[in-house]
């Protein structure tokens, strides 16, 4: 098992490296070898693959199957501790398209999940939501006055 996780961990590295390289992604035989390297590091449970996979799947997969793979991968990063994951999940319930509704509450959980882990900009929409401009479903006093206590011993908060 060691052999194949090490091996797993170098190709991810390596796949990473060519990403930002022009030529390789172009390569179409290169690109399919990087995705499969960047699954396999996904499968190991490896929170910043997923993050990484699910967000390259979300934004530039290609049909409603890859999207669907990057809000999984997205929601077990986050999960996992990622609050980018969390926030970039929040942000995905708010967007309005033709395939969804927007979900104010289930953003607020991922909003709050991103704070707890630590995202500067994650209060800032939690008070958009809770506050009374917000939408009737999330509107709650109680807890934007905490978040903006709790920011106000944070200085990293952005509120």
């Amino acid at each position: 098992m060691f052999w194949w996780k090490w091996r797993a961990k170098f190709s991810y590295w390596i796949a990473r490296r060519l990403f930002n390289q022009r030529w390789a992604v172009d390569n179409d035989k290169l690109w399919e070898w990087m995705q499969g390297q960047f699954a396999r590091m996904a499968a190991f449970e490896d929170v910043p693959a997923r993050a990484f996979y699910g967000h390259l799947l979300l934004y530039k997969g290609q049909g409603p199957a890859a999207r669907n793979e990057g809000v999984r991968l997205l929601r077990l990063a986050a999960q996992g501790g990622d609050e980018k994951s969390a926030y970039r999940l929040g942000m995905y319930c708010l967007e309005n398209s033709e395939t969804q509704t927007p979900e104010p509450q289930q953003a607020a959980d991922w909003f709050e999940l991103a704070l707890q882990h630590g995202h500067p900009l994650a209060a800032s929409k939690l008070l958009e939501l809770y506050g009374e401009s917000g939408p009737a479903e999330t509107a709650n006093a109680k807890k934007a006055e905490q978040i903006r206590q709790q920011a106000k011993n944070d200085p990293l908060l952005d509120i």
